[in-house]
């Protein structure tokens, strides 16, 4: 399942950002520790191959150490780590460094002591190593302390338009039950998709308040919201809302599912000689909840709307690492003809047993 473009192209530049760091750092070590008593190929093969074992060392800490040892609080694992492996970085570069100054920079000359070698190689590799892993820890904190206070600002703005958007709503309810009062007994359609509305809004502004709610509200806000999308499509569009019985008796976070709803009624092709189709399924397998929004779609049209500066996905992405951190799966396919959004989240067991003790 492919995943959207903007995320390819952000793993990219961050590749080519480390390489222009690498390099840097090695234009820095030609420069810095260039002595003239030795040839540039002398100085370019040295600093070279302590670069192989500084990032290969560097990589190790932020990818292993840290994540895994560190931040999980296995901090004896952590502190043998570093040594360890700068240890076997030193041994494995010692025999190296000798086989090259007796046989490609100073052929028949005597080989130099292999105690001297390992102890430079060992000093040299561990202060490269800290100064580098710290400079990225650091670079690390300041980003996520800007993006925390970003999040922060967010929430605030968020948390003000919601308290505009509650307004008086006895108000909004009030005029709702006028209006369906007026609407003539005959008509039960427009009666229906208006009380269809009227639960929709109060599941809104009463009940999503919270960061997590009985999945059967959500499940009943989908079918409203889907049944409000039927009466106002097309003939020739098919939807599909398919919900497993067993998708019961957890909770989830509200109004999350409805992001991809939505987009799949918005960017529906329309399609006059063929059938246009949109599909939302849910179900649970485990203790994994299993969400998918299908739609034929006019070819581009999704991602034309994405790049003119469309937020419903990343919010929606942003939200779910936010709230399901290490927590879901989300895979979202754009075909040409057709859009799909596939999501696995994992129920957290003990939060839903408590919603539902209380």
């Amino acid at each position: 399942m492919c995943q959207l473009l903007p995320l390819g192209r952000m793993k990219q530049q961050r590749i080519w950002i480390s390489i222009g760091l690498w390099a840097g750092l090695y234009l820095c070590w030609i420069t810095l520790f260039h002595d003239h008593v030795f040839t540039i190929t002398r100085t370019l093969t040295v600093q070279f191959c302590y670069l192989l074992f500084v990032a290969a060392n560097y990589y190790a800490q932020i990818h292993y150490a840290i994540p895994k040892l560190l931040h999980r609080r296995k901090y004896l694992l952590f502190t043998l780590f570093l040594p360890t492996a700068i240890l076997v970085s030193a041994l494995l570069r010692t025999p190296m460094a000798i086989w090259l100054q007796v046989h490609y920079f100073r052929p028949g000359s005597l080989a130099p002591d292999a105690g001297n070698v390992f102890r430079d190689s060992f000093l040299n590799i561990f202060i490269w190593v800290i100064f580098t892993v710290a400079i990225h820890q650091v670079i690390e904190k300041i980003g996520f302390r800007q993006y925390v206070d970003k999040m922060e600002k967010e929430r605030i703005r968020h948390e003000l338009e919601f308290l505009k958007a509650q307004f008086n709503p006895h108000f909004l309810f009030n005029s709702i039950n006028s209006i369906y009062g007026h609407i003539d007994r005959k008509n039960g359609k427009a009666r229906n998709m208006l009380l269809s509305f009227s639960e929709m809004l109060r599941y809104q502004l009463y009940e999503c308040n919270v960061d997590n709610i009985v999945v059967e509200k959500e499940i009943q806000y989908i079918r409203n919201y889907v049944a409000l999308q039927q009466e106002r499509k097309e003939e020739n569009l098919r939807v599909v809302l398919e919900i497993a019985d067993e998708v019961r008796g957890f909770t989830v976070a509200p109004l999350l599912l409805i992001t991809f709803v939505e987009n799949a009624f918005k960017y529906v092709s329309s399609h006059e000689d063929q059938e246009n189709q949109v599909i939302i399924s849910l179900g649970k397998k485990g203790g994994e909840l299993s969400f998918r929004a299908y739609n034929t779609t006019d070819s581009g049209a999704v991602m034309q709307e994405i790049e003119k500066g469309g937020i419903g996905i990343a919010n929606a992405r942003r939200r779910l690492d936010l709230q399901y951190p290490g927590q879901h799966d989300l895979h979202i396919a754009d075909r040409g003809d057709s859009y799909e959004v596939l999501l696995n989240l994992k129920i957290n067991a003990d939060v839903a047993k408590s919603h539902y003790s209380r």
